[in-house]
């Protein structure tokens, strides 16, 4: 069976083409697309006509792309800018008729779990209190897990693209700004601290997103040129290349191999969010995967 899974996110769209058989899957196509959800609504919880737009655009993008390799099943998904989204209803609609695909809307909790699986896929058996983080446009998901099982989990809705509508950041970014940035995630993480006060955590699963910009800008690789499974990331390497990104201007990371243009603007608050949790926890080391939540789903109907 030909499966195409589709992760419509707060900031891209990415697409997933996989073929299964007797328990075993090869990817045959993977690719994104920016979609920008959140662009101009996510605070006020609505998707705008220009959301809806892009989304359509790109879903029929995608649409060509399922046709050429004959997929026997699509599943689309969509994530935080639209489960908050008070248009959601009219939101999926509207696909619906304008790309014939059907969105299925979930739950922040269930997204951590897709995700879980995913990263089960890539690595098969985790280390005991590792934790898994994947950073989106809309939420943040954290999954903390021991024996390969979650033991905790929690979305929490701390996406860069609403960090981008809520905060005004210069152009490159002052230190008063990234303050005032770390207090806001510092703060909504609340929930995460408490949970791992009395747990070390030394080990950090990264997927995909922000974690992929930096394998690139380490590697030096172009974009979607090089994929991963699993890719270890010394802490002295975050700590070197964060601190580029962070300092640097729009301008400076437009010329850097390895930057995605869709994260040009995301990458800054992102880095910051990754450090503040890297120090927070003591995390000793990282590892980054580009599997997440298409492959969840994978791993789903492997194990049907």
């Amino acid at each position: 069976m030909k499966l195409a899974v589709i992760d419509l996110g707060t900031n891209t769209c990415n697409l997933l083409i996989a073929e299964i058989n007797d328990g075993k899957y090869k990817i045959l196509y993977q690719g994104k697309e920016g979609v920008k959800l959140g662009k101009g609504g996510i605070n006020k919880n609505l998707l705008t006509q220009e959301a809806f737009d892009r989304a359509t655009t790109t879903l029929n993008n995608h649409n060509k792309i399922i046709s050429e390799y004959k997929a026997d099943k699509v599943i689309t998904i969509a994530t935080s800018a639209v489960r908050d989204a008070d248009n959601k209803n009219e939101f999926a609609a509207h696909l619906l008729k304008e790309t014939g695909l059907k969105l299925t809307i979930i739950s922040g909790d269930h997204e951590a779990s897709l995700i879980f699986d995913g990263v089960k896929l890539a690595f098969g058996d985790l280390a005991d209190n590792t934790l898994i983080l994947d950073i989106g446009g809309g939420s943040n998901e954290f999954i903390q897990t021991e024996e390969n099982e979650v033991v905790w989990q929690k979305s929490f809705p701390l996406g860069m693209a609403r960090v981008l509508d809520q905060f005004k950041i210069s152009d490159p970014i002052e230190e008063d700004e990234i303050e005032q940035i770390e207090h806001y995630f510092e703060k909504g993480l609340s929930k995460l601290w408490n949970q791992l006060d009395d747990v070390q955590t030394e080990k950090l699963i990264g997927c995909s997103g922000a974690f992929d910009t930096l394998a690139d800008l380490i590697d030096q690789t172009a974009p979607g040129t090089k994929s991963r499974i699993k890719q270890d990331i010394s802490i002295q390497d975050f700590n070197s290349i964060s601190e580029v990104i962070i300092e640097s201007s729009r301008e400076e990371r437009e010329g850097m191999t390895g930057m995605d243009p869709l994260r040009i603007e995301m990458i800054v608050p992102a880095f910051i969010f990754i450090r503040l949790v890297i120090k927070q926890l003591n995390i000793q080391h990282i590892t980054q995967t580009d599997f997440a939540l298409r492959e969840g789903i994978l791993y789903e109907y492997i194990n049907d």
